[in-house]
């Protein structure tokens, strides 16, 4: 990945976003795009819209979905002493906080306050509670702060992110907080600047940067319903088992660096499936296929369900240690998922059809590489 590539992915990693405070990095998107894409709109929930138009009238439009928000803890008291007690914003395992430091995103100050989630010492607690999680309500946020100014700084739903960002591990693994979802967002970005410098695809392309899919794909049900394309992709993360303790025959082999990983099942559109395989072969990516027996936990569960149905389909990167402050990913599977969704959106001709059971078998390889950018490409924007 190119320096420049990954300082925009560490931009995207640090800028705060707990949900529904997703404006910080929607900016980030907006700047990002603003060269590529024809069109750029943000609804009224926050999600952000950028569209590249497309070159054949009649092609089938896209949307490709991923979420900006992220998880984090939200002011819910602030004590007479200035201690801040917080709830969750999305899935945050208690047993991980004691001894972290995070950044409080206080409504009267210009910089994120530094704080600690304060537990006691191992010296001062019983032998029985030393086995036991602390729960969230009994954690508190120590600013290091009068009480006096705590309360003149610190509002009551001020959100609090994990106060770790980007950094490079060996070879192409890197760690941060938040990959789950800004690997996506990232990924749709150099999507649609690759399509632009391909001179676009046959349909309409829409890269959907969603809202508050933590608590719930909110985002994606208001995005999917506005844009309402013929068929959508949702990309997000999913778990890595290539680490101790996690059981393959109960989640699946899925390692980091094996390549993106494409879903199948009752949320997946199966044409949609099997085009996703055909654009990752006729590229030359190796992949990963999981199964989802039920609805998947990603914008696709609503983008499959919206209006009279859209037909829908999932490609994930693995991930390992998610909702924690240190996921870790492959560098080169976001890239190669990139390279499977220009193929997939390039693919996308008048002829496309996406009802089970009645459409064509996938065109096998026909278009020349993703790889093979032109000169113009996105790269110098």
């Amino acid at each position: 990945m190119k320096k420049k590539h990954v300082a925009y992915l560490q931009k995207l990693l640090e800028t705060p976003s707990a949900t529904g405070t997703e404006g910080a990095v929607a900016d980030v998107v907006r700047a990002r795009l603003a060269p590529t894409a024809d069109e750029i709109s943000t609804d009224v929930m926050g999600s952000v819209h950028a569209t590249l138009r497309g070159t054949e009238p009649g092609a089938p439009s896209l949307m490709l979905a991923a979420h900006m928000d992220e998880i984090g803890l939200m002011v819910t008291y602030i004590s007479d002493d200035g201690f801040l007690s917080v709830s969750s914003v999305g899935g945050v395992d208690a047993a991980i906080l004691p001894g972290m430091r995070v950044d409080v995103h206080a409504s009267g100050a210009e910089k994120p306050l530094r704080g600690v989630v304060g537990r006691k010492p191992i010296h001062l607690i019983s032998p029985d509670e030393r086995t036991k999680v602390t729960p969230l309500s009994d954690l508190v946020i120590d600013v290091g702060m009068k009480a006096k100014k705590v309360k003149r700084l610190v509002r009551i739903g001020d959100v609090i992110t994990f106060g770790v960002g980007f950094e490079r591990m060996a070879g192409t693994m890197a760690v941060s907080r938040a990959f789950d979802d800004k690997c996506g967002v990232w990924v749709l970005t150099r999507v649609l600047e690759k399509l632009a410098a391909r001179c676009g695809a046959p349909g309409d392309v829409c890269a959907a940067c969603t809202v508050q899919e933590e608590i719930g794909v909110r985002g994606a049900m208001t995005s999917a319903y506005g844009v309402n394309p013929d068929v959508a992709v949702a990309f997000d993360v999913t778990h890595a088992t290539d680490y101790p303790g996690i059981s393959k025959a109960k989640y699946g082999d899925l390692s980091c660096g094996r390549g993106p990983v494409i879903a199948r099942g009752p949320n997946i559109n199966p044409e949609v499936f099997e085009r996703l395989v055909a654009a990752a072969e006729a590229e030359g990516v190796p992949y990963q296929v999981e199964a989802e027996p039920a609805v998947t936990g990603t914008d696709a569960r609503a983008l499959q369900v919206t209006r009279a149905g859209i037909p829908t389909g999932l490609v994930s990167v693995a991930l390992r240690y998610m909702h924690t402050p240190t996921e870790v990913v492959d560098l080169r599977d976001l890239e190669a998922a990139v390279d499977v969704l220009v193929r997939f959106a390039c693919d996308l001709d008048e002829d496309a059809c996406f009802v089970p059971g009645l459409a064509a078998a996938p065109a096998r390889p026909v278009r020349e590489s993703a790889d093979a950018e032109a000169a113009s490409d996105a790269e110098g924007r």
